[in-house]
């Protein structure tokens, strides 16, 4: 991040380490000193393409590449008015098109192909679909509503936990205060020996300690306004059982793995390979494809 330089002044990172650097839409950064000096009145032109800016259009720089950039800022723009979702579309082929087209756009305007076809499709876009951009903007997508719903229930369940917690300390407190207070009279008004008190308030401290507290339980179920969406039906269907498979070969019962060493049938067979065997293939399976091919349909 020290190589990180303002294209007109030539501050780096390393000889000013508060070196902001700011970029707009053409995606060309420079510092928050150039910025002052250069977008006095409000507006400018970038020393670098000489496109026209404005000086509240400027932002942090969050990638390195000015294309990058670029794209990100466009993208952000474009995506205001293309935002359809799916179900604004009969098939899920439509929907594919019209997302290669919002792509299609954004890069023939982040590499200026195009431009000026690019920008006359992008307002009769909008004549055309007014009032499903001014719909889509106004509602949540489905996505968006259950994400804020988990973000609100969270929240909610943080500060529940956050609040009994600081119960539970404030009333830890209490009982320390209280047993101290409780230990003093009874140093102060009791005939037994100091040392007998101080032993027997230290063992109830430590049997107080050996009691397990409570968990923190928070019960929370989020209550919302927005659409309630059903639950997943549970699948009655009976639970998987593995059988094995059997297969007829219409003669005798083929032999084992042991039995295939045991009687010989192996004497003859061509040992695996190391190769061969960290592929998972062993000297038995070409064995028992020979002898069920041989035994296979004698019954028949």
């Amino acid at each position: 991040m020290d190589d990180q330089e303002c294209p007109k002044c030539k501050t780096t990172k390393y000889r000013n380490p508060s070196l902001k650097l700011l970029v707009n839409v053409c995606g060309h950064a420079l510092c928050d000193n150039c910025v002052e000096l250069l977008f006095v009145k409000g507006s400018g032109a970038c020393p670098i393409c000489r496109i026209p800016l404005r000086r509240n259009n400027f932002r942090t720089r969050l990638f390195e590449d000015a294309v990058v950039e670029k794209e990100v800022d466009i993208r952000k723009k474009i995506l205001r008015d293309y935002n359809k979702k799916e179900d604004d579309f009969a098939s899920l082929n439509e929907y594919n098109d019209y997302l290669e087209q919002v792509e299609s756009i954004i890069h023939n305007l982040t590499h200026g192909v195009s431009v000026d076809a690019t920008k006359s499709t992008i307002e009769q876009y909008r004549k055309e679909n007014k009032s499903l951009i001014q719909k889509n903007k106004s509602k949540l997508s489905r996505d968006d509503a259950f994400l804020e719903e988990l973000i609100e229930a969270e929240e909610m369940k943080t500060a529940l936990r956050q609040k009994q917690l600081y119960q539970q300390e404030r009333d830890d407190k209490r009982l320390k205060a209280k047993n101290r207070e409780n230990l003093i009279d009874e140093l102060t008004y009791s005939d037994a020996p100091a040392g007998h008190i101080l032993s027997t308030h230290e063992n109830m401290h430590k049997e107080e300690e050996k009691e397990e507290k409570p968990p923190v339980i928070v019960n929370f179920k989020p209550t919302t306004t927005r659409e309630a969406y059903l639950p997943v039906p549970k699948d009655q269907t009976p639970l998987y059982r593995y059988e094995q498979m059997r297969v007829e070969f219409c003669g005798p019962p083929m032999p084992d793995d042991e039995r295939l060493d045991s009687d010989g049938f192996l004497r003859h067979i061509r040992c695996a390979t190391g190769a061969e065997k960290a592929g998972g293939f062993e000297s038995n399976l070409a064995c028992k494809r020979a002898l069920q091919e041989a035994l296979n349909g004698l019954y028949a």
